[in-house]
C-alpha cells in the first residue's frame, strides 16, 4: 500500500484551500459590490430627499414587491410562456439552419444574407406587424422572443460546426466515415461550447424580447404591467416588476450555465481560461 509523503499531502491541502478561497471570492466579490450599490442608492435617496416617483429607494421597491405581489405574480406566467417558447423556437430553428448551412454552401449563400437583413430590422417595428397578423395572443410575443434569440445562436452554431481540426476531419475521411458519423462524432461535439455561449445570450434576450412585445397589444405579462405602472406613476411597482423580469432572465441564464457544465467537457482554446 502506497502512502503519500507529507510534502505531497501539504501540497494537495494547499491546492484544495486555494480552490476554496477562489470559489468563495467569486461569490463574495459580486455580493459585496451589489450590497454597496444598494446601500449607496438607499442613502442617496434619503439624504437628498429624492421623490419616490423619480427614483424610489431599494427599501421602497422591496415593499412594493411584497404589497403588489398578487398583481406581479399573476403577470409572470404569460411572460414565462413567451420567453420559453421564443427561446425554444428561435434556437431550434437557428440550430437546424446552421446545420443546413454547413452541409450546403448554396443554402448558406442564399439564406445567410436574409438572416442578417432580418436582424437589422428593429424589433419594436416588427411587433405591430406581428400583432396585426396574429392578434394579441401568445403567438406574436413568442415570435419576437424567437427572433431576438435566433441570430446569435445561428452565427455561433455555424462557427462551432466549422471549428473542426482539418486533421481530425481528414482522419474521418480516411476511415470512410459517413456524413452522419462525421456530424455526430466530430462536428456536433466541437460546436457545443460555441452553442452554449450563444444560448446564454439568448436566455436573457428572450425575456427582454417577450417584455418588449408585451408593450404592444397585450393585456397581461410583465411588459404590460410595466406600461400600466408607468402611466399610473406607480414607480415602486414599475421598479419591482423590472426586478422580477431581471431575476427571471438570471434564472434562465443559470439553467443554461448548469446545462453547459453537465454537457460540455472541453472548451476551445479561444474560450479556455
Amino acid at each position: 500500500m502506497t502512502v503519500a509523503s507529507p510534502s505531497l499531502t501539504r501540497t494537495l491541502d494547499r491546492s484544495a484551500s486555494r480552490r476554496r478561497v477562489l470559489s468563495l471570492r467569486r461569490i463574495l466579490v459580486p455580493t459585496i459590490g451589489l450590497v454597496a450599490i444598494l446601500a449607496y442608492w438607499e442613502l442617496h435617496v434619503r439624504l437628498f430627499h429624492v421623490p419616490d416617483f423619480l427614483l424610489p429607494a431599494p427599501s421602497t421597491i422591496a415593499r412594493s414587491l411584497v404589497d403588489e405581489w398578487p398583481s406581479i405574480g399573476g403577470n409572470i406566467w404569460p411572460t414565462l410562456i413567451e420567453s420559453v417558447g421564443g427561446f425554444a423556437f428561435g434556437n431550434g430553428f437557428a440550430i437546424a439552419l446552421a446545420i443546413a448551412f454547413v452541409h450546403s454552401k448554396p443554402v448558406e449563400r442564399t439564406l445567410y444574407p436574409v438572416a442578417v437583413a432580418l436582424r437589422t430590422i428593429p424589433i419594436i417595428a416588427i411587433a405591430p406587424i406581428l400583432v396585426l397578423l396574429f392578434g394579441n395572443g401568445y403567438a406574436p410575443k413568442i415570435i419576437i422572443a424567437a427572433l431576438i434569440s435566433f441570430f446569435p445562436t445561428l452565427v455561433n452554431m455555424v462557427r462551432g460546426l466549422e471549428a473542426v481540426e482539418s486533421s481530425a476531419l481528414e482522419l474521418m475521411r480516411v476511415l470512410s466515415a459517413t456524413r452522419r458519423q462525421v456530424f455526430f462524432k466530430l462536428r456536433l461535439p466541437s460546436s457545443l461550447p460555441y452553442l452554449f455561449s450563444a444560448l446564454k445570450i439568448a436566455a436573457t434576450s428572450c425575456v427582454i424580447g417577450a417584455i418588449v412585445a408585451e408593450w404592444i397589444g397585450s393585456d397581461s405579462g410583465l411588459g404590460y404591467l410595466i406600461i400600466v405602472s408607468t402611466f399610473e406613476f406607480r414607480t415602486g411597482t414599475l421598479y419591482a416588476t423590472m426586478v422580477v423580469g431581471s431575476l427571471m432572465a438570471v434564472a434562465f441564464f443559470g439553467l443554461v450555465a448548469l446545462a453547459e457544465m453537465l454537457v460540455v467537457r472541453w472548451k476551445p482554446p479561444s474560450q479556455a481560461t
